[in-house]
């Protein structure tokens, strides 16, 4: 049995080689080369894009307000995602228990939401646009500390559709540069 598995060896190495290349020769997978040149220009094309466009920065850009708060509105302004900011969890210092909304609450702007302690103070959280809450973050309720360590990511407090669409209310609130100036001032 020994003398034939031997004898089989070369043979098996001589047909996986022929297949495909030894790991050694082979090109890595995640080297890139270049396109090929247009035939007509003698410039390289261009790849396709890999991820489509799908929503202006304009609509996914957050607004906040003088509370602290701020909200993300979806690409035709329905929806938006809720939470405090990353100076508001600053200040804060230590997040540790957080007051969900309701689901299925009406709110107006302005209306408190839901609360937010930590070592230091209690504060309320306020919404930021009228609307109806319709999810809640529950990982803030077994862990209320990712508040300080993503804030405006993945520590969102509530998502709810918004009154009137097209974040109209939305329009009033300040953008990323507004809300640095004034909290800076």
């Amino acid at each position: 049995m020994a003398s034939s598995m031997r004898s089989l060896r070369p043979q098996a190495s001589k047909l996986l080689f022929q297949s495909a290349p030894p790991p050694a020769l082979r090109t890595p997978s995640r080297v890139r080369t270049k396109p090929p040149p247009c035939n007509i220009c003698k410039t390289l094309t261009p790849r396709p894009s890999l991820r489509p466009f799908s929503a202006s920065a304009s609509t996914r850009e957050k607004k906040y307000t003088e509370d602290h708060e701020w909200i993300e509105l979806s690409a035709d302004g329905s929806t938006g995602t809720i939470g405090i900011s990353a100076y508001a969890a600053r200040s804060l210092g230590d997040v540790v228990f957080v007051e969900l909304p309701e689901l299925a609450k009406d709110v107006c702007a302005g209306d408190s939401v839901g609360a937010v302690e930590s070592v230091k103070s209690a504060s309320d959280i306020l919404a930021p646009v009228a609307g109806r809450i319709v999810a809640v973050n529950t990982v803030l309720e077994e862990r209320p500390g990712q508040l300080n360590l993503s804030p405006e990511g993945d520590a969102w407090i509530a998502r709810m559709e918004v009154k009137g669409g097209e974040g109209g209310e939305a329009r009033r609130l300040m953008t990323a540069s507004e809300y640095e100036a004034f909290t800076e001032g």
